[in-house]
C-alpha cells in the first residue's frame, strides 16, 4: 500500500487524463464518463475555457483570504447571484458540500435559537458533524453517538408524514430535491408545497441541498426554479466545474441576521475557484448546456428504456437507471464497455451524472452498451 490513506473502492485501473466527456486510463483506454468524477465535472474534463481562466487567474494572483477583497471572488458571487432565483442575493462561498450544509445549519441555529433540525429518511449531506446528523445513516453516526446534533428523520415525499410533523421548535428542515445517494428519489411538486408551506408556519428555515442538483444539471438552473424558493440553498460538486468550491446562497433578510465572525472560512472563495466558476457561467450560457441536459433526458427516456434497464428516475443529467433484480453486473457490463456510471445505495439503481458537454458518440456508445447487454 501507498502513503495514500484507501477511503473507496477504486477503479481496477488508474486514470490519468481527461479530455471532454472522456478519460483515460494508463494503458491509453477511453472511457465515456457517465459519472462525471461523481457529479463534478459540470463543463467537461478539461474544457479550455475553464482552463484558460484558472491558468490567467493563477499567473495573476493565485490566493489571498478573506482578509482582503479581492475583485474575482467579488465577480464570482456576483454571477452566481445573477444566475440563482431573485430571492438569493447573498453568497457565503466555502470549499465543499458538507461546509456548505454545515454552515447552512449553523446559521439555522444562529438566526432562530433552536436547536432541532429535520431530515429525511434516505438523505445524505455529507461527513462533518452537522452535516452528518442530518444524513440518514447508522453506519456513520454509530461511532459518534452524543456528538451529533437532535434530529427527526420524516419519510421523505410523504404528504401524511409531513402534515403531521411537529416543527415548532425545529431551527432547519434540510431536504435534497433528488436524493441522488439514494437512488435519485424524487417527491412531488405538492409535496414541496406543503413542505414550504408548513416551514413558513413553524418559523423553521428551508434549506436546499443541491450539491448535486444545482448549477443547472437538471435542465434548469437549480431544482429550486421547480420547486420554490427556500430559505437557503447550498451548492460544491459541478460549481467551479471540478475545483474544490462550495457556496451557502441566502436572501438579503436572512443574512441581515447574521454578524460579522459568524461564519468563516480560509480558503472559502479562493481566486482560482472563483475563476473556475464565472467561466463555467460562461460556457453553460454560450453552448446552451441547460438545453443539452433536457434533451439528454429525453433520449434517455425515448430510447435507452432497454435491455434490463426498466425505468427511469430523476431528471437532466440526474438521471437513475431502474434495473430490477440488481445494477451491479450492469454497471460491470458497461464499464467494460468503456463506460464509466455510477451505482447508489439503492441495489437496483444505477446513476448517470455526465458532463453538461455530452457528445453524441458517448449517447450512442451508452444506448448500444445497453442494448447489447446479454441477458
Amino acid at each position: 500500500m501507498g502513503a495514500l490513506l484507501e477511503t473507496y473502492a477504486s477503479y481496477p485501473f488508474e486514470l490519468v487524463r481527461g479530455e471532454g466527456d472522456q478519460v483515460f486510463d494508463r494503458e491509453g483506454r477511453a472511457y465515456y464518463d457517465f459519472y462525471g468524477g461523481h457529479c463534478v465535472c459540470l463543463t467537461g474534463h478539461g474544457h479550455p475555457r475553464v482552463v484558460e481562466a484558472i491558468a490567467r487567474q493563477a499567473g495573476r494572483f493565485l490566493f489571498y483570504s478573506n482578509a482582503a477583497r479581492i475583485p474575482v471572488r467579488e465577480q464570482a458571487a456576483q454571477a452566481l447571484v445573477d444566475f440563482a432565483p431573485d430571492a438569493l442575493t447573498r453568497v457565503f462561498f466555502c470549499n465543499s458540500g458538507a461546509e456548505a450544509n454545515e454552515n447552512a445549519l449553523k446559521v439555522a441555529v444562529l438566526l432562530t435559537g433552536r436547536r432541532r433540525f429535520v431530515a429525511f429518511q434516505g438523505s445524505f449531506h455529507g461527513r462533518t458533524t452537522l452535516a452528518m446528523g442530518v444524513s440518514d445513516s447508522a453506519k456513520m453516526h454509530a461511532a459518534y453517538a452524543g456528538l451529533l446534533p437532535q434530529v427527526e428523520f420524516l419519510p421523505f415525499g410523504d404528504i401524511d408524514a409531513l402534515a403531521g410533523a411537529q416543527l415548532s421548535e425545529v431551527a432547519a428542515v434540510i431536504v435534497e430535491p433528488f436524493q441522488s445517494m439514494a437512488g435519485v428519489r424524487g417527491a412531488s411538486p405538492a409535496w414541496f408545497e406543503l413542505l414550504h408551506a408548513r416551514c413558513q408556519a413553524a418559523g423553521a428555515l428551508l434549506i436546499f441541498d443541491e450539491v448535486q442538483t444545482g448549477m443547472g444539471r437538471l435542465g434548469v438552473p437549480f431544482a429550486a426554479n421547480r420547486f420554490g424558493v427556500p430559505d437557503m440553498v447550498t451548492l460544491a460538486k459541478s460549481l467551479a466545474s471540478g475545483v474544490p468550491m462550495g457556496a451557502l446562497l441566502l436572501g438579503d433578510t436572512r443574512a441581515g441576521g447574521l454578524s460579522q465572525g459568524d461564519l468563516g472560512s480560509t480558503f472559502g472563495g479562493a481566486p482560482l475557484a472563483c475563476a473556475a466558476l464565472i467561466a463555467g457561467l460562461e460556457v453553460l450560457a454560450s453552448e446552451n448546456l441547460m438545453q443539452r441536459a433536457r434533451d439528454f433526458e429525453q433520449r434517455v427516456r425515448a430510447r435507452m428504456l432497454q435491455g434490463p434497464v426498466r425505468g427511469l428516475r430523476g431528471s437532466g443529467c440526474l438521471l437513475g437507471l431502474e434495473v430490477p433484480g440488481g445494477a451491479a453486473p450492469l454497471k460491470a457490463w458497461l464499464q467494460q464497455q468503456g463506460i464509466l456510471v455510477g451505482s447508489s445505495n439503492d441495489p437496483e439503481v444505477l446513476r448517470l451524472m455526465p458532463p453538461l458537454t455530452l457528445s453524441e458518440p458517448a449517447m450512442d456508445a451508452l444506448e448500444a452498451a445497453l442494448a447489447a447487454y446479454p441477458e
